[in-house]
């Protein structure tokens, strides 16, 4: 049974990183974008970071330019702003597609495991969000407008 936890990135520092450093922790998977309209959630997931992270939740944070080029940056451009302007110091990974051929294999599995609204499984926008429960199976799906704030109740239920 494969889980979140055999899954690897690219850090946004150009190191490789494997989930697997992750297991047994809570995560919240997101793709993110720096000139979007959701963007300001990057303050919420920071907070839900801070808040929750000596219980055990982890937010992983994956760029991604596929949505109204909406991520034009390289990686130290993300990180920086990411950095300078909501003091982000949760895990981010490089730029990575979410949909299509070219789709990275972490995401093409997290949209097998929880379909989106009406069954169509595409990412549909930036700030789309994923669950995953301590044993890295796929809580639950959450929509782009879905702020960090409303999933504190799913949080502390993973939390446990």
């Amino acid at each position: 049974m494969t889980t979140a936890y055999d899954f690897s990135a690219t850090g946004i520092d150009g190191q490789p990183a494997s989930l697997s450093a992750y297991a047994g922790e809570v995560l919240l998977i997101v793709n993110v974008a720096s000139k979007c309209g959701f963007t300001p959630q990057y303050a919420g997931l920071q907070q839900l970071w801070q808040d929750y992270r000596d219980r055990g939740l982890v937010v992983l944070g994956f760029p991604c330019d596929q949505f109204g080029h909406q991520e034009p940056g390289d990686e130290a451009e993300i990180h920086n702003f990411c950095s300078l302007t909501y003091d982000v110091d949760f895990p981010m990974f490089a730029k990575v597609e979410v949909n299509g051929d070219g789709a990275h294999p972490l995401w093409t599995w997290l949209k097998e495991e929880k379909g989106g609204f009406l069954g169509i499984d595409a990412i549909k926008w930036n700030f789309s969000k994923f669950l995953v429960g301590r044993d890295g199976r796929v809580l639950k799906r959450y929509a782009p407008n879905d702020t960090p704030e409303s999933l504190r109740k799913d949080i502390e239920a993973a939390l446990g």
